[in-house]
């Protein structure tokens, strides 16, 4: 049974929530094991159900509920029993292995691809899942990833995960959260499926914009030097000024004349890759002022689109594929390489300005729940 730290009423903290989150070792709340060795030339059209690894990165789902891949079960396979957290034990990159999914049924073929990760207290699987493909416990895994061709992500370096847990009740309305959400994207995308396949239209249904669509290149240079202040785009903290994040400025306050001028809710894409954005960040400005930044980010304004929902969107991997197929990495190695005439033609899910909002605003109110639960824990 894993512990809760209940918090007094009247310690001067009466913000502090009746119970704080937890913070473990995975390794010490539970199991680890392996799948039976299998590849796609054993897949057949009929048979046991199987998961393979790819399942997980090619068709993300917090839980999967259906298994539409089979094969013949060869002797000693590992079979699930319901409530299996599985993470890609290799991949290409370590974006493709920092990320986990709850097997819900038993009698699911487990691949030798996999690690398999089962909880022995009150953790709820889906809550783990979660937290595994989102936050410090991705990264921590993301910088574990061994190998350069191929990465391996070994149960030995899953142990090592941090993972911070609030009460059993808590994980449960969170993993609610995001199983809506995940359904919620299944339905609109079934109806863009539905429409598309019998050309009808459909005023409810989720749309596919390009970029190019929904937001324009800012090509306004500093050209009177109107602007003084210059901004950085990191992956970790966002928008920034370059002062705040190098502790001083790394532009000539002369030479800032041809960068770009950035005005509030304006986006960066800088085209630095790191471990936590392989194809580079876009975020959003939300200081508040402009600044300037260099002419190697490209920056871009919105239309026609929420901001917050489209910040959201480009803070998850949904666009990583369409990068990864249409740029490359440039003559720096830490640096990808994209036209700007093809990164506006990036597709972009849109449903109604409405739903646009409503979804933005869950996930802010998600992310400030989270953010807050994590200030607790430090307390």
């Amino acid at each position: 049974m894993l512990t809760q730290r209940k918090c007094t009423e009247g310690q001067g903290k009466p913000w502090l929530s009746c119970f704080s989150w937890e913070q473990r070792k995975l390794g010490e709340l539970v199991q680890f094991s392996k799948g039976t060795g299998y590849s796609k030339a054993d897949l057949k059209e009929s048979g046991t159900p199987i998961i393979l690894y790819g399942r997980l990165y090619t068709k993300y789902e917090t839980v999967i509920a259906d298994v539409d891949t089979f094969a013949d079960a060869k002797p000693g396979s590992v079979y699930s029993h319901g409530g299996e957290v599985i993470v890609p034990a290799s991949g290409e990159t370590a974006e493709d292995i920092s990320i986990a999914s709850v097997v819900e049924k038993s009698g699911v073929l487990l691949g030798g691809d996999l690690n398999i990760i089962t909880p022995t207290g009150d953790l709820d699987p889906a809550f783990l899942a979660i937290s595994i493909s989102n936050g410090k416990p991705h990264d921590d895994m993301a910088k574990m990833a061994q190998g350069k061709s191929v990465v391996h992500l070994h149960n030995t370096d899953l142990e090592k995960i941090d993972l911070a847990f609030p009460s059993h009740e808590e994980q449960l309305q969170i993993s609610s959260c995001f199983k809506r959400l995940d359904n919620l994207i299944t339905l609109h995308q079934r109806q863009i499926n539905l429409v598309q396949s019998n050309g009808v239209q459909n005023t409810h249904s989720w749309e596919q914009r390009k970029l190019s669509e929904v937001a324009d290149k800012v090509t306004e240079k500093n050209v009177n030097l109107a602007v003084h202040e210059t901004f950085t785009n990191s992956a970790e903290y966002g928008v920034i000024s370059q002062r705040d994040f190098f502790d001083h400025d790394i532009s000539n306050a002369e030479n800032i004349g041809g960068y770009y001028v950035v005005r509030n809710e304006d986006f960066v894409y800088n085209p630095r890759i790191s471990v936590t954005a392989p194809v580079g960040p876009v975020n959003r400005n939300k200081l508040g002022r402009n600044g300037v930044m260099s002419p190697l980010y490209t920056v871009f304004r919105a239309h026609d689109i929420d901001t917050t929902y489209l910040e959201w969107f480009f803070k998850s991997s949904y666009w990583h594929p369409f990068m990864f197929f249409n740029g490359d990495s440039g003559a720096r190695s830490d640096r990808f390489s994209i036209k700007d005439a093809v990164f506006f033609e990036m597709p972009i899910p849109t449903p109604s300005l409405a739903e646009q909002r409503r979804i933005g605003a869950y996930i802010d109110k998600l992310d400030n729940l989270i953010t807050l639960h994590q200030r607790e824990h430090t307390v």
